[in-house]
């Protein structure tokens, strides 16, 4: 075999073997593996910190647990002993700022209530971590504006939590929005809810408007990603209605949120989230097809079929691993981050105008 014979195989051999991998659902970024790890520190040791973000950061190849900020004193110790964090590492609000001596800590992760995601993200940004903030991203276009100009300004990278377009069978949705395989797309519904709210202390954050509770901040950002991402276009026009129901108990905050998006070229999304109904599935028609997820949302499982029979079924160990790790990548490598902060910052003003069309009896509002 000639030398440019064998160097041609070897080179198709290492091309099947790429394709094969990306086929089975690692992502791209994962193909370099960089030495360092990145230190994280998770900022606010809630639920989804304690139950999904902690854990999936012991299955991370490019980033781990290394510090927390909390105002509850008495979650550190079991913080320290089930991830041998260090006292150094150890922060409350007052002395997070203090962050900046500490080279331990590359990157902040805010896990705050939404009506605290700017005021840590900028602290974050200030003390010179990269910042990866969940969503949504703040309670207005101007947080929001004001995380991605610290970030500017200091020199950091920003990413926002939506852990969904990591996902593969995600990012095959996203695909078909940018090849249309199917024709063009007509129709999106997108349903991100789950009942039993109703139940929820009134004490509880996500009941108190003024801390960004509410369903359509806390899940309509599903519904109302998805369908973005699901068109691959911007909405030209929204309209939004609020359900009313319990209301005895949601008394400052939505229980269930109608919306309607209207995107360029025809295509229409009609979308629902809610404290008090169950639903969670993305479902595009096209002019010659359709597809769908369900679940769209979940942290496992989800899944969907092509109208043409074609399996949309790709696993993953852990979404919040998968995420946090391309995270990780972009700084690493200094590439761009998959989800930036003017994403976020489209959605809340999205949100935003739908609220603004409930409060006048669903009127069309053109963005």
């Amino acid at each position: 075999m000639s030398h440019s014979a064998f160097n041609r195989r070897r080179f198709l051999q290492g091309l099947g073997a790429s394709t094969a991998l990306l086929s089975s659902g690692w992502s791209p970024h994962l193909l370099g593996k960089p030495s360092r790890k990145l230190g994280v520190a998770l900022v606010g040791l809630g639920n989804y910190s304690s139950t999904q973000l902690a854990p999936g950061l012991q299955l991370t190849q490019h980033c781990e647990l290394r510090g927390i900020v909390t105002g509850s004193p008495g979650k550190i110790p079991e913080w320290q002993e089930k991830y041998g964090i260090k006292d150094a590492n150890v922060y409350n609000y007052e002395n997070m700022h203090t962050i900046a001596d500490n080279p331990d800590i590359d990157v902040i992760y805010v896990v705050t209530p939404t009506s605290l995601h700017m005021k840590y993200s900028v602290i974050g940004a200030n003390a010179g971590k990269h910042v990866w903030c969940e969503k949504p991203m703040a309670m207005t276009e101007e947080e929001c504006q004001t995380i991605i100009d610290a970030c500017r300004k200091n020199k950091v990278k920003l990413s926002i939590g939506y852990r969904m377009q990591h996902e593969p069978n995600t990012r095959t949705v996203m695909q078909f929005a940018k090849e249309r395989p199917y024709g063009a797309i007509e129709r999106v519904e997108a349903v991100a809810a789950y009942s039993g709210g109703e139940n929820r202390s009134p004490d509880n954050w996500r009941m108190r408007a003024e801390m960004g509770g509410g369903a359509m901040y806390d899940m309509g950002v599903y519904p109302l990603n998805g369908s973005r991402y699901a068109v691959g276009r911007e909405p030209v026009a929204v309209s939004g209605r609020h359900e009313v129901t319990h209301p005895e108990v949601f008394t400052e905050v939505d229980s269930t949120t109608h919306f309607t998006l209207e995107f360029p070229e025809g295509a229409v999304a009609e979308c629902m989230t809610s404290f008090v109904k169950s639903g969670n599935r993305l479902e595009v028609t096209c002019a010659e097809g359709s597809y769908f997820l369900k679940p769209m949302s979940n942290y496992t499982g989800v899944q969907g079929e092509t109208s043409d029979g074609r399996k949309l079924d790709k696993e993953i160990a852990d979404q919040q691993a998968r995420q946090m790790d391309n995270d990780a990548l972009a700084i690493l490598q200094d590439k761009p981050v998959i989800v930036p902060g003017e994403e976020g910052l489209r959605d809340i003003r999205i949100v935003q105008a739908i609220f603004r069309s409930a409060r006048e009896d669903g009127k069309r509002i053109e963005l």
